[in-house]
């Protein structure tokens, strides 16, 4: 069985010690591709460093709504130079908004309006963070169809209600779910995880963030994504295996994913 975890975070100062160790597990689970989210173009050396280290790694570029504060005018250029650097770079992000405590709701708009015009000026899929926001993100991205053209990509950390959900399954987006959807009380997470169709499910960590419950409150990583594939399969009554094929044909698809003979995939009978 193959899986891969579109979401991970492994230069964060959390795995540091271990990086081996935690190299070993998760391909022990079978997670045979990695995509490394990018919080600031910063982090571009680092990120390309572990890419180099552990060859299952393909990475992003961009600015984190959450820093937005930090957008320069010549940060636009930066970011498209350094995704055309190397082809591992399969997408822009994470960008996004995060009007959680937010107060720079504007600039975080202008922040990643610039960004999605980098995604489609390089034909690069976007990883899209949209915390307390999911309503002005379908506007802003409306807008910017409706004036610019689409732009493909994946709500990461998915966290709405299923109406929400819809809004974006709509514009065409792959929605991803991590631990969050393994809590208790995520209710309308796990409803979202069900009406998903198949061909637009992706999986992720978020690691060393939202470990999945029976890790909740440890350290997250990688291998752990294998709870978040067995829990959307029990919500959606399905086989872990037909999860772990469709998420990971459509990670795939989105960021142009090639795997070696060893790790192919069987695809599904429809």
């Amino acid at each position: 069985m193959q899986l891969i975890d579109t979401h991970v975070h492994i230069n964060f100062d959390a795995f540091q010690s271990d990086l081996e160790a935690l190299c070993n597990r998760w391909r022990e689970v079978g997670v045979v591709k990695l995509v490394h989210s990018c919080v600031e173009p910063s982090e571009y050396a680092g990120i390309k460093a572990l890419a180099d280290q552990f060859p299952e790694l393909s990475f992003a570029v961009g600015l984190h709504p959450l820093d937005a504060n930090k957008w320069t005018k010549e940060m636009s250029s930066q970011i498209a130079l350094l995704a055309c650097s190397d082809a591992r770079v399969v997408a822009i992000g994470e960008t996004g908004l995060d009007f959680f405590k937010a107060e720079n709701q504007q600039l975080q708009k202008k922040v990643f309006a610039a960004q999605l015009a980098i995604a489609q000026q390089l034909n690069l899929p976007v990883i899209i963070h949209c915390r307390d926001a999911a309503a002005r993100m379908r506007e802003l991205l409306q807008e910017f169809w409706d004036n610019n053209g689409s732009v493909r990509g994946v709500m990461h950390c998915w966290g709405g209600t299923p109406e929400e959900t819809q809004w974006f399954l709509d514009l065409g987006f792959y929605i991803s779910f991590s631990g969050i959807v393994t809590f208790k009380n995520a209710k309308q997470v796990q409803a979202s995880a069900v009406m998903v169709p198949s061909e637009r499910l992706l999986i992720e960590t978020d690691c060393p963030f939202l470990a999945p419950v029976p890790k909740r409150g440890k350290r997250n990583e990688p291998a752990y994504v294998r709870y978040v594939a067995e829990h959307i399969a029990d919500l959606r009554d399905v086989s872990l295996e037909t999860i772990a094929v469709q998420t990971t044909q459509n990670a795939c698809k989105l960021f142009g994913l090639a795997l070696s003979n060893d790790d192919k995939v069987v695809s599904i009978v429809k």
